[in-house]
């Protein structure tokens, strides 16, 4: 049952949290110093494969993992998840030759094709309908949070101890989700609940994308594909502009935190002005950053379209969450979020190919690339103004579709 208005937020919801922050944190600790680590190796021009192999195999994985959260349960999808971040953080040192690492960067994508499904899916059950939107920000301050202190804090262990270190201590973090989310209790309905076979991974085409959810799977991969292309060419427009050692991830560190700013503040803007209009702020405050990033002559400029990238985002993310939550069928919950996390992937990985192609490590290619991410945002933006807003919940019928999970069910 929903929690009470006086605790509108369960310690289920906060530990999801916990977990989430410690989640994000593991893997974002490494991306600041893997393009460098990757050239020592003699990869320099196979950059634009260390985002786009780890979101490949996060899309691949996505159908299974919503699946899977819809059948077996929720807490077991972000388990898999998280250990898989565990067992690739440890290997990061063994992998010493590009083909290896290159391996496991595809491999280490399973694990965000299985955690933020779960977890989506659990806040969702937990959370009162109407605080949805608010909910899915406050999730969300708590994955920024982890991105801002993740690149900074790899960097600075990189250059205290040693790369190998910064290995470890991702995979320790992520030990330590698994060990958070070992406390929680299931949330998905015990008449959906089965015992895991190896049938379940059989899919049928239905069961891999949720047609109700289209349109913000829609936004999310035109707005996504900026993030692919940042993160791909950021390190070396970075350094290109003196940002060296812990100075390195000041980017994410500048994105993330305005993100973080603006959830806090706005994340119950959808539940009150509806989905698709704050997505259309959203967006256009997204397009603006892209716009600063394209001219970036300076290092004020370059953290200014930062802060500007990250407010756009921070409206965008929770409010793309809960318009998709909005848009399924309770039963298939886990479907739908997949479904826009499949869309969350592909925008990813065509921005960080396309980067890395257009890029090429030549700096004078850089605007072309931000360009590029312009050109998607702006055609989000299109889009978005020919959907008809459909009330605060943007919902798909005029009568809200929920189902709480039974209240033994809830921690």
């Amino acid at each position: 049952m929903a929690a009470p208005a006086s605790r509108p937020y369960s310690t289920g919801f906060w530990l999801m949290c916990l977990s989430s922050f410690l989640f994000f944190l593991s893997f974002n600790l490494l991306l600041p110093e893997l393009p460098d680590h990757l050239a020592r190796m003699g990869g320099d021009e196979y950059k634009g494969y260390i985002i786009a192999l780890f979101t490949l195999t996060a899309a691949i994985s996505r159908p299974y993992s919503g699946k899977l959260a819809d059948t077996v349960g929720r807490i077991p999808v972000m388990v898999l998840g998280s250990l898989v971040c565990f067992v690739c953080g440890f290997f990061y040192p063994w992998a010493i030759t590009v083909t290896g690492f290159l391996t496991l960067r595809l491999v280490h994508g399973f694990s965000t094709g299985f955690k933020p499904t779960g977890t989506a899916a659990f806040i969702a059950d937990i959370v009162p309908v109407e605080r949805r939107g608010e909910a899915m920000g406050l999730l969300g301050v708590t994955g920024a949070l982890g991105m801002a202190f993740g690149p900074a804090m790899g960097s600075w262990l990189a250059e205290t101890f040693s790369l190998n270190t910064m290995f470890y201590f991702s995979s320790g973090v992520a030990l330590v989700s698994v060990l958070v989310q070992g406390t929680l209790t299931e949330t998905l309905p015990l008449a959906q609940r089965k015992r895991f076979s190896p049938g379940l991974l059989r899919l049928k085409w239905s069961e891999v994308l949720e047609p109700l959810v289209l349109a913000p799977a829609v936004v999310t991969l035109l707005c996504l594909v900026p993030y692919g292309a940042v993160l791909t060419v950021v390190p070396d427009q970075s350094r290109l502009l003196g940002l060296e050692g812990p100075t390195k991830g000041l980017f994410y560190v500048f994105f993330t935190g305005a993100s973080l700013a603006v959830r806090l503040v706005a994340g119950k803007a959808s539940d009150t002005h509806g989905r698709v209009p704050v997505l259309r702020v959203s967006a256009g405050i997204l397009a603006l950053g892209l716009a600063l990033l394209v001219y970036a002559p300076s290092v004020v400029w370059f953290l200014l379209a930062a802060v500007v990238m990250g407010l756009g985002t921070g409206l965008n993310s929770p409010t793309l969450y809960a318009w998709t939550i909005d848009l399924s069928h309770p039963e298939r919950r886990g479907r739908a979020v997949a479904t826009m996390y499949i869309a969350l992937e592909i925008g990813i990985g065509v921005g960080a190919l396309l980067a890395g192609w257009i890029f090429s490590n030549q700096a004078s290619r850089l605007p072309y690339v931000h360009g590029l991410s312009l050109g998607c945002v702006l055609l989000a933006v299109a889009y978005l103004y020919s959907i008809k807003s459909a009330g605060p919940m943007a919902r798909v019928t005029g009568k809200e579709r929920t189902v709480m999970p039974a209240a033994e069910e809830v921690v």
